[in-house]
């Protein structure tokens, strides 16, 4: 399961002037189509082959690439990865060499470059909310965790209940239905109960209510405040039939629909605050400098969008061309993704980075972010746009 913890731990690594490949592989679920995995990783890795018998590429940094390329197609011959993707990087000559399995497909490709491409990961790791599932009905809870395709059942229980009557008639009618709906409140706090126990420790982001109509009604009226706003929606499932394909089903696009909607909020909410002249960079260019001069609080990047640029290790000034850096003079190291080393930074300075897959503005825009100060005058004394 990849963790923050991963992410961290493989922007971290250092070719120390030598280039790490990463490879990202889809890997299909259909053990019948894993035969052409190796020769499919052989194609990806082409550029790569030619780069490491390239004679105007340094001598150290060639026989690096051969070693990397030997060690993952080794690795794709011998072991059978999960279903989903698989990321890999290496620097042979740095005894760096990291496989990490994704829970989803993401874009196939190889980056040769003096740091780890890491945006696929970030954006598979922002997608991924931890969910608490709760289906309920009047007398019968189960309480489940989804996190990166996977469901785990965490607890269920079923309380005292009244078979309601085909028919009654009178006083006696009006006496059973009052116990009836009594019992399904009390069902629907003891829910609850357990359900801020659940949320006390921050072990969940979101939660989603399965259910018929008539039962998931009443049970959202009970929560409290904390805990109704943690509700990304709800589906209708029958409790007593379910079954687990079921539930990991209609809660996981319980959640596709919550994150795209986040998605929108959120770029709708940094146009915004740019258009009045609030705390916010729209624009790659702006970003660009907002991150040259860590003012990004939240970055949000277009999913799969790549686009060349230029680095300066020593000031950390981002650019999409260049051949010196406007801040300290020094040369600028050609980068095959300047988004990618922006979303390094923004986390490197304590920021959040969202990948934008949802149909908004950002398309064209490709970059927006919330700032933690206004810019100051970009190089040369230009205001930001």
């Amino acid at each position: 399961m990849i963790t923050s913890e991963t992410v961290q731990r493989i922007i971290r690594l250092d070719g120390g002037g030598l280039p790490i490949v990463s490879l990202y592989v889809r890997v299909p679920a259909d053990y019948g189509e894993r035969d052409r995995l190796h020769s499919y990783v052989h194609s990806l890795l082409a550029d790569v082959r030619e780069m490491a018998q390239d004679k105007s590429i340094d001598r150290d940094a060639r026989l690096s690439l051969r070693g990397d390329l030997e060690r993952i197609e080794q690795t794709f011959q011998e072991g059978e990865p999960p279903a989903g993707a698989v990321a890999v990087f290496s620097c042979s000559r740095r005894d760096i060499y990291e496989v990490v399995n994704l829970p989803r497909p993401v874009r196939e490709r190889a980056v040769v470059d003096e740091t780890p491409f890491v945006r696929p990961m970030l954006a598979v790791l922002d997608e991924y909310r931890r969910c608490c599932v709760v289906v309920v009905d009047e007398a019968f809870t189960q309480l489940w965790e989804l996190y990166q395709d996977e469901l785990e059942e965490l607890r269920r229980f079923r309380d005292p209940a009244l078979r309601k009557p085909d028919f009654a008639y009178g006083f006696k009618e009006f006496t059973i239905h009052n116990r009836v709906r009594e019992l399904a409140k009390r069902h629907y706090r003891n829910t609850v109960t357990m359900l801020e126990g659940l949320f006390r420790g921050n072990a969940f982001d979101v939660i989603a209510v399965g259910g018929h109509d008539y039962e998931t009604r009443p049970f959202l009226e009970s929560l409290p405040p904390r805990l109704r706003e943690r509700v990304a929606g709800t589906f209708v499932i029958d409790a007593k039939t379910a079954t687990r394909n079921d539930i990991k089903q209609q809660a996981g696009e319980v959640l596709e629909r919550y994150e795209r909607e986040e998605e929108r909020r959120l770029v709708e909410q940094t146009l915004e605050r740019a258009a009045a002249g609030g705390w916010a960079a729209v624009g790659l260019s702006d970003c660009l400098w907002a991150g040259s001069v860590a003012a990004i609080e939240k970055l949000l990047v277009q999913e799969d969008a790549i686009v060349p640029g230029v680095v300066c290790d020593e000031s950390g000034w981002l650019g999409t061309a260049g051949e010196t850096c406007p801040l300290c003079g020094k040369p600028l190291r050609q980068t095959p993704d300047i988004l990618d080393e922006l979303a390094q930074t923004v986390i490197d300075e304590g920021g959040s980075i969202e990948h934008v897959e949802a149909d908004t503005q950002l398309k064209a825009l490709l970059a927006a972010a919330e700032l933690r100060f206004p810019l100051p005058p970009k190089p040369g004394g230009q205001p930001a746009d």
